[in-house]
């Protein structure tokens, strides 16, 4: 028994010593843009009312702690319907550009979105996807696997004259695409799930359901694959191979990262409490 002891004393000494520490070098990487505009709709609202901010950043090395703002663009909305110019502004310098006069994107109105920035132009054209509004959301009394998980039983109507794609945002940058291929035309309902450490309660949650098209349901399904819940937001950590719709005019090698699309979009503001 000493003689196991021993040994064991001897080998775990073996192993300190031979520690070493190795410094990994990344490889920097050239800065891309990332475009983060995706406009909601809020069409249950009275008056209806919109999000319209484009949200310009660079991409960061990997261990890189802060992104970079770009507050240096030039950025303006056509609407293609008669050639009218919607122009952006930077008013705090912190890389969100908000419409100078602020406008509801109107219903089958093709609009195109121009970025300049650094001497090159990105542009991308996206039109208002529809949706439909909760029919009710509930605090739920299930869990899942811990015992601690926080329920949310969520119920809407699927409109059945199309095909029709979803994103819901939990908040927390917490957020779930689905497509309604098994509820097409039918009321559905739903469990999410949120984790022990995902949420403190009690809290006041104000969710959101938007209208997507296909095309974005796919872009955002690889996004999330790849960069994972909780990143800070579905494009803060855009994989440097992922494409969407917005295309360098004047360098196509220099490709942009992150999507231009415009969604209807509904809230529903909740109080979610502690349960034993």
């Amino acid at each position: 028994m000493k003689n196991i002891a021993i040994s064991t004393l001897l080998i775990l000494l073996f192993f300190t010593s031979c520690e070493k520490v190795i410094d990994v070098t990344v490889p920097s990487i050239e800065p891309k843009l990332i475009i983060d505009a995706a406009f909601e709709v809020y069409f249950d609202e009275i008056p209806v009312s919109a999000k319209t901010v484009v949200k310009l950043s660079l991409s960061a090395d990997y261990f890189d702690e802060t992104i970079p703002a770009v507050t240096n663009a030039t950025v303006f909305l056509t609407d293609l319907s008669n050639n009218t110019i919607i122009n952006f502004t930077n008013t705090n310098s912190d890389g969100n550009y908000e419409p100078v006069n602020s406008f509801i994107p109107s219903d089958t109105t093709e609009y195109e979105l121009t970025i300049i920035y650094a001497n090159e132009t990105y542009k991308g054209t996206a039109t208002k996807v529809k949706s439909t509004p909760f029919t009710n959301v509930v605090q739920g009394d299930e869990t899942l696997f811990s015992g601690k998980e926080t329920q949310l039983k969520v119920d809407f109507f699927d409109d059945g004259t199309q095909e029709n794609y979803y994103l819901f945002d939990f908040t927390e940058n917490l957020f779930l695409s689905i497509d309604d291929r098994f509820f097409n035309g039918a009321d559905y309902n739903f469990s999410f799930f949120y984790q022990e450490d995902e949420i403190e309660l009690p809290k006041t949650v104000t969710l959101k359901m938007s209208g997507i098209s296909k095309a974005f349901y796919t872009y955002f399904e690889v996004l999330n694959s790849q960069s994972g819940q909780n990143s800070g937001g579905p494009f803060q950590s855009v994989p440097s191979s992922l494409l969407g719709n917005m295309i360098n005019t004047t360098n196509e090698d220099n490709f942009p990262l992150g999507y231009f699309h415009i969604s209807e979009t509904d809230t529903f503001t909740l109080d979610l409490v502690q349960k034993n």
